[in-house]
């Protein structure tokens, strides 16, 4: 029985509750695209104009926020980076000063992951999980990448978002031409809607932006907090910008020379890992739940509803239950064991009629407080970066291998992991790469979880030695960018102690 797959959310780490895919640019080119064919910014630093310190920056109330010591500003940044003084669009950024001005070193930015999480709001989120001595020395900076929610945001042209705000099928057998129209026709909405976008729609072009950003606040160089997705882009902006690279910590970053779909397909064996790991704790507590009483049995039940759910929703108090959401109540769960018991709750109570407890949205919710959104941003941006940065393949054999090899081996998520996307039907985007290693860049941290199911630790071991010089922190969890949520004192204290000091340990570490 398939299982849904592949959710972004925002990363934990920054926190949120799941966690979220990464990606940046692995290829030069891809061959056989319908469309036209878009060229892509450089990898190179570009020249920018001159651009005002921040103090020239008008801060202002913080939409959708309600913090009051959260301050708001637009950065203008070029469309497209090679042509520094054409068409523009806004970065929204924000502010939360550093409690002690006497100590204050810069400015730490962060955003969400996804892509397609809002940072925006992220710095009121994060101030009470960093240690006080992080907190003196650091403006906490967030920032809605460009096209998400505050930033200039496209859409797709839907009415609604994806479940988990992630474009996925599940293949079954004989579907991949339905499948292929699908996902052709949603890429043609998204032409239609977005056109004039989709070709900036970059980790590259993000990273470019948070150049500017720099430059704009008067900063000589950035330290840096980013986790998933996120990480991933720290990482770009290293190997773009190694000369602006203060203090950076990398939180469970995607290896940017196997995005996206080597990755994707990649990490397929540790969702089933993770399924058999929710499967297994749930089993020990057959008593609570009452979902079986072996691994094999949970599996088979959790399997079983979004089964019944495929031949019609499961309406539960108001609520239509669909097989997508359901499996993205799945994948919330096995990315980390604190939500074990939770989402082994929410299958239970489906099961049995009750309205279950979940507390966060399986559909990304619109930002209250922010006009202009469009209804599927989320999935908009999401898909458009993924898509963007490549490389995908584009004839449907390739596809049709992938699913036959992966769903023999993983029958739980290679059908939905290894099936087409609107991807394989974007128009071609030339591009030199963004891969690692980079040259001339300060060593990182980076920190991962060693059971991490939505970017195994493979990852963060393969950026840390992108970078040279850098040190890897882990521990041994069942969790996704650990950093600051989960509360691991030695993890944390590495992180604190890095931030604070400037001082990378001797070599790396294991918690």
């Amino acid at each position: 029985m398939a299982i849904v797959a592949s959710i972004a959310l925002l990363s934990p780490a920054l926190p949120a509750v799941a966690a979220s895919t990464a990606g940046v640019g692995a290829a030069h080119a891809r061959a056989g695209a319908a469309g036209p064919s878009w060229d892509r910014s450089p990898q190179e630093p570009l020249p920018h104009p001159h651009r005002p310190p921040g103090r020239d920056l008008r801060w202002g109330d913080c939409a959708g926020v309600g913090d009051p010591a959260l301050r708001c500003a637009e950065v203008t940044v070029p469309l497209d980076h090679r042509r520094p003084h054409g068409r523009t669009i806004t970065i929204a950024i924000s502010r939360l000063p550093a409690t002690d001005p006497a100590r204050r070193r810069g400015v730490l930015l962060t955003t969400g992951g996804g892509p397609g999480g809002p940072g925006v709001p992220l710095p009121s989120t994060l101030a009470p999980l960093l240690s006080p001595e992080v907190r003196a020395r650091y403006d906490l900076i967030g920032f809605d990448m460009r096209f998400v929610e505050r930033s200039t945001p496209i859409g797709c042209g839907q009415d609604v978002e994806e479940t988990g705000g992630y474009w996925v099928r599940t293949a079954t057998p004989g579907s991949l031409p339905a499948d292929a129209a699908e996902a052709r026709a949603y890429a043609r909405d998204c032409v239609r809607a977005a056109g004039w976008a989709l070709p900036h729609a970059t980790t590259a072009n993000a990273a470019r932006d948070m150049d500017v950003i720099r430059a704009a606040l008067g900063e000589e160089k950035i330290s840096y907090l980013g986790g998933s997705y996120a990480g991933m882009l720290g990482a770009v902006y290293a190997a773009l910008f190694p000369g602006r690279v203060d203090r950076f910590v990398l939180d469970s970053p995607v290896d940017p020379n196997t995005a996206w779909r080597p990755y994707e397909l990649a990490r397929t064996p540790a969702f089933e890992a993770g399924t058999a790991a929710f499967a297994a704790w749930t089993a020990e507590r057959d008593a609570t739940f009452g979902l079986g009483g072996t691994a094999q049995e949970v599996t088979d039940a959790v399997s079983g509803l979004i089964r019944r759910a495929e031949t019609a929703p499961i309406v539960v108090a108001g609520h239509a239950w669909t097989p997508d959401e359901l499996g993205t109540l799945l994948v919330a769960g096995i990315y980390d064991e604190r939500t074990f018991g939770l989402v082994a709750a929410a299958f239970a109570d489906i099961s049995a009629g009750r309205e279950p407890f979940v507390p966060f949205p399986v559909r990304p919710l619109p930002p209250a407080g922010v006009p202009g959104v469009p209804a599927d941003n989320h999935t908009a941006t999401n898909i458009a970066y993924r898509c963007g940065d490549g490389p995908w393949p584009r004839g449907l054999g390739a596809y049709r291998r992938d699913l036959a090899s992966y769903s023999a081996r993983y029958p739980l998520f290679g059908p939905a992991n290894a099936n087409i996307t609107p991807c394989a039907f974007w128009p071609r985007i030339e591009d030199e790469p963004v891969r690692l290693p980079t040259h001339g860049a300060p060593g990182v941290l980076v920190t991962a979880a060693l059971r991490d199911v939505a970017v195994p630790v493979s990852n963060s071991r393969a950026v840390a030695a992108g970078i040279p010089g850098s040190r890897l922190v882990t521990m041994d969890a069942h969790t996704h960018a650990p950093y600051p949520a989960f509360g691991d004192a030695c993890l944390n204290g590495q992180v604190d102690a890095f931030l604070t000091t400037g001082t990378l340990p001797p070599a790396d570490v294991a918690c």
